[in-house]
Parts: C-alpha cells; sequence; structure tokens
C-alpha cells in the first residue's frame, strides 16, 4: 500500500510540474493587471473568487518545492493581480463581481444590497499574499478602502438580526445546490459555509489593518468578529446530533397582535439539520471547541453512513433523501460527490484540532483518488464518485485539486504553504 501511494505522489508531482504554469494569466481586456486562473480549458481566461485564492495557496507549495529552476518571474504580480483586478471593480457600495471575464461585459448588480456577490474570502486571500510577501502590505493600501466597503456591504446587507450572515439567493453560492440554501426563498439562508468565510474574513481583514497601521479599523473589524464567533456557536451549533449546521432565517415576523400574543415566538431562526460537508469548515475556521470538533470527528467524519468515504468527505450526507452524484453543471453537483476542495479544508481542520490519524487517512485517500486520475486519463477532474473513485465531469480541471501536494508535504513532515 504504502509503495502505491509514493507511486501516486510521483505522479501528482510531476503532473503539477508539468501544468502549473497554464494557470498564469497576463493582463488585458477587463482584467488591468495579471492573474490566476483555475486552469482548465472550462475556466482557462477568467478570474473566480474562492477558487483563486486557493489555486494561490497550492501553487506556492508548487514553488517552494520546485526550486528556482522552474520558478515564475514576479508571481507576486500575478498572485496581487488577482485583488486588484476584484477591487478595480469595486466601489463605495462594496458589491464585487464573483466572476470576471476577460472579454465582454463585466456584471454589475442592479441592486447590490440584495444580490451575492465575491465570497468573503478577498481580504483572505490578500492576507495570504501579505504573509507570503513577508507581512509587507503597502501593495494593497491605495485599495484597501474598497476591500473595507465590500466588508460594510456584507455587515450591513447580508448579516440578520440574530447575527448570522446569509445568501441572497441560491446563485453562486460556493457548493452550488446545497440543499439548506438552492432554491429557497431570497436571504432566507444562513448558511455555515458563509459564516465560517466570513469570521476568517474578519480575522483577516483584522491583520492587514495591523499590517497597514491601521489599528482602530482592526479594534472595530475585532467587534464584528467576535459578534459573529458567538452568533455561530449559539445559533449554528446543534448539541442533540453534535454538528453544526445553517440555519433557518425565512420566519414570519413577531406581530403584538393575534391569538398568539399571549406566548410569540422568541427564537430568531431555526437550525436546519441537513448533513453538509460545510458543518467540518467550524474546526478549519477555529470555531468550534475542544469538545465539539471531538464530537464532528467521532460521530460525524469517522461515520461510513453519512460522510466517510473511500475516496474522502462525501459532500452530503449519504442518509440524506437528496443525495445524488449524478454529473452537472450550472450547478455543479455538490449532493454528494467527492471534491478535492471539500477533502482539503476538512483535513485543514482535522489537523488544527489534532486528529493526526484521521488527518493521515485524508491525504492519503485523495493522494490515491488524484494519483489513479493522473494515471489512468493523465489528468485531474473537477469532482468524483466517494465510492470507487471514478471521475465524473471535466477532464484536465486543476484549480484547488492542486492542494493535495500541501497534503503530501504535511504527510512527508515537510514545509507546508497554509491559507491564512
Amino acid at each position: 500500500m504504502q509503495a502505491e501511494i509514493a507511486r501516486y505522489i510521483r505522479h501528482i508531482r510531476q503532473n503539477l510540474l508539468d501544468n502549473y504554469r497554464g494557470m498564469f494569466r497576463d493582463r488585458g481586456g477587463n482584467m488591468p493587471y495579471p492573474f490566476i486562473t483555475p486552469g482548465s480549458q472550462q475556466y482557462a481566461d477568467v478570474l473566480w473568487d474562492w477558487d483563486s485564492w486557493l489555486s494561490n495557496v497550492a501553487l506556492r507549495q508548487i514553488l517552494l518545492e520546485v526550486g528556482d529552476e522552474h520558478a515564475v518571474k514576479n508571481v507576486a504580480d500575478y498572485e496581487q493581480g488577482c485583488i486588484s483586478n476584484y477591487l478595480h471593480w469595486g466601489g463605495m457600495d462594496g458589491w464585487i463581481p464573483i466572476v470576471i471575464n476577460r472579454s465582454g461585459d463585466v456584471y454589475k448588480a442592479l441592486n447590490p444590497y440584495r444580490e451575492n456577490m465575491h465570497k468573503p474570502v478577498l481580504a483572505q486571500h490578500a492576507a495570504f499574499i501579505t504573509q507570503q510577501n513577508g507581512g509587507d502590505g503597502e501593495w494593497l493600501r491605495d485599495k484597501f478602502y474598497y476591500l473595507l466597503t465590500f466588508l460594510n456591504n456584507y455587515r450591513n446587507h447580508h448579516r440578520h438580526n440574530c447575527g448570522v450572515y446569509f445568501w441572497q439567493s441560491d446563485l453562486m453560492i460556493g457548493g452550488d445546490n446545497d440543499p439548506c440554501t438552492y432554491f429557497r426563498p431570497p436571504r432566507s439562508s444562513g448558511a455555515i459555509f458563509l459564516n465560517c468565510m466570513m469570521l476568517k474574513e474578519f480575522e483577516a481583514a483584522i491583520y492587514l489593518a495591523q499590517r497597514l497601521n491601521l489599528q482602530e479599523v482592526g479594534w472595530e473589524l475585532q467587534k464584528d468578529a467576535e459578534y459573529l464567533r458567538n452568533a455561530i456557536q449559539e445559533h449554528c451549533w446543534d448539541e442533540r446530533d453534535g454538528f453544526f449546521y445553517s440555519v433557518d432565517l425565512n420566519l414570519r415576523p413577531v406581530e403584538a397582535t393575534g391569538l398568539h400574543t399571549g406566548h410569540p415566538r422568541d427564537w430568531d431562526c431555526l437550525i436546519q439539520r441537513i448533513g453538509v460537508w460545510s458543518g467540518f469548515l467550524a474546526m478549519w475556521a477555529g470555531i468550534a471547541t475542544p469538545s465539539q470538533a471531538k464530537r464532528i470527528v467521532e460521530e460525524h467524519y469517522r461515520n461510513t453512513r453519512t460522510f466517510n468515504a473511500p475516496y474522502g468527505v462525501r459532500t452530503l450526507s449519504k442518509l440524506e433523501k437528496m443525495y445524488s452524484i449524478r454529473a452537472s453543471g450550472n450547478p455543479s453537483c455538490w449532493l454528494g460527490p467527492v471534491w478535492g476542495v471539500s477533502n482539503y479544508l476538512t483535513f485543514r481542520g482535522l489537523v488544527r484540532y489534532g486528529f493526526d490519524e484521521d488527518a493521515h487517512q485524508l491525504a492519503e485517500r485523495t493522494i490515491r483518488l488524484f494519483g489513479r486520475d493522473i494515471e489512468r486519463f493523465g489528468a485531474l477532474h473537477e469532482y468524483y464518485q466517494p465510492e470507487n473513485g471514478e471521475p465524473i465531469l471535466n477532464r484536465g480541471f486543476q484549480n484547488w485539486n492542486y492542494l493535495v501536494l500541501n497534503m503530501i508535504a504535511w504527510i512527508e513532515k515537510k514545509s507546508i504553504i497554509s491559507e491564512f
């Protein structure tokens, strides 16, 4: 078995070395700055929000390992360009697009306070780049205002009165057809995915403010972060199931008249007990307490009837009635297939809380998944069957799949590049 893993690691490293340069794009058209693409033909010349962030984390691991002989010149220009391109399309209203195509019109929201926008990973990506460049944040100073307006938009227009954040709609939410949001009413889904990302976004913005000597701004952001952390604990943690869930915000207003006035509801939301992989993000984001993390791992990560599959983490519990691994695009299928990104972020949470044996198991399963794919097809795919690792869709997909190298480095006890 170890010989097999070693062989797959060689295949993965060679594939990444041969192909990673295809993810760099020069400026032009709607892109005033060079940037990073997800790197497959389907996404050949576009800039995507959380894709570019996690692709950048993987690329830094690749560059750490390949050495000067294969290093990309001026890599920081491409990294910073991802942020600068997005902020170029920002403004006073704080709305920033999710995706930018090189040609054609860049979509601008008709109502910037009622439409989904760039996921809250913009500050995280900028903080990662700043860390990689020795902590110098001056490259961001002139555009930091637009990053703050972006956070203001989320804080003031995507936050429920109970403190959790919600999607404006079910469009482009990352896990496209997450049943907690997909085809639900607008502004009704306090998604655990969004809230975990939002907390990390505030923490990243605090770091950036400190690097720019804007400590007082950072203190205000710290209050937002603490408020959100408490709200997630209060509303998203389910003591009965031992897991973090999304919450339903689609409740009628409490009225002071009628037959219910004797005891109107005093809860702000209802928990959605739907087993979605993003519950594991509470460990990745450091929200879970040690006792909560223990329950999450023992009762959910290790449960082969729900999430634990031979090739990684099912994106939806197999016990859910909505479970499906049927290929689809727009939306991509997140109803059960294994994705490289969900494997990686779950792995990072396991490492963070000291579940090293589980992390090692998940890393090896991901190595086996991608190694077999490269050995048989000469490429990676977008997502896979959980039971036998067969690829389902989009041959040539690179993107966050390259984070498998960061997992390999952890197994081999080498230097590891990790996200902010």
